[in-house]
Order: C-alpha cells, then sequence, then structure tokens
C-alpha cells in the first residue's frame, strides 16, 4: 500500500468551486449594506455584546436547490443582524434546542422565502448578472 501524504490527501479531495448560479458576491455585499430585516419586528440592533458584523446574509435553506453538504443559492438570502442569525440558527434564545427557518418564521411572522425573493429582485445588479 502507497502512504498518500497530507499534500496528496489534500489534492485528492480538495472542494470543487462552487457552480457559477450561486455565486453573487457583489450581492451579498449589496445585501450586507441593508438594515435587518427585522428592525423593528421584534427588537434589533447591535444589542450587547457587540457583534463583530452588524448585518449578516441568512441563507433560507428551505427555499430548495440545496444539495446535501452545500448551502442554497446566493440569491436565497436575507439581511439579518448576527443576534437574529445567531437566533435563526438556534445558537441563542427560546430556539436554542430547535433552530431552523420553520420556527423562527413563525415567531416573527414572514416567510423568508418571499422575503429572500424580494430582495434578490430589488438588488440592481440583478439584470446584468442574470444576464452574463
Amino acid at each position: 500500500m502507497t502512504y498518500l501524504g497530507p499534500a496528496s490527501l489534500r489534492s485528492r479531495f480538495k472542494k470543487a468551486p462552487r457552480p457559477d448560479w450561486k455565486v453573487a458576491d457583489s450581492y451579498l455585499k449589496w445585501l450586507r449594506g441593508r438594515p435587518c430585516y427585522l428592525d423593528g419586528r421584534g427588537g434589533c440592533g447591535f444589542g450587547d455584546p457587540p457583534r463583530r458584523s452588524p448585518i449578516e446574509a441568512a441563507h433560507v435553506d428551505c427555499a430548495g436547490g440545496k444539495g446535501m453538504s452545500t448551502r442554497v443559492a446566493d440569491s436565497h438570502a436575507i439581511p439579518l443582524c448576527q443576534r437574529h442569525h445567531d437566533e435563526q440558527h438556534g445558537k441563542i434564545g427560546a430556539f436554542k434546542s430547535r433552530g431552523g427557518w420553520a420556527t423562527f418564521q413563525i415567531k416573527y411572522g414572514f416567510n423568508a422565502v418571499e422575503v429572500a425573493d424580494a430582495y434578490w429582485k430589488s438588488w440592481p445588479g440583478r439584470v446584468a448578472w442574470e444576464r452574463d
């Protein structure tokens, strides 16, 4: 049996690049410049403890098109402050043991797929990005 050192193992199991339909870095940058979607809908802001970044792009996994060990397309993301993003993932608050979009949407009374679609359609660079 031939020994495969760490370098050859890394090259053998290197992750494939993400498909183009998932990459929209300029969209995510634009999205992070928006206020938290839940600002005014259940508390938001910078709060305590301070966060590394005020707004994060939260990918809506229940929108579909997600494969095993991959995330959903970037066009299915909404801006959330770090506190709400952590809450959605079940890291803090009442959702600590459950997490997930289903319970998060019920708590705040919105449809994340529809909201993500509205943000995608309002992005100024969408038409040019979809054309390329």
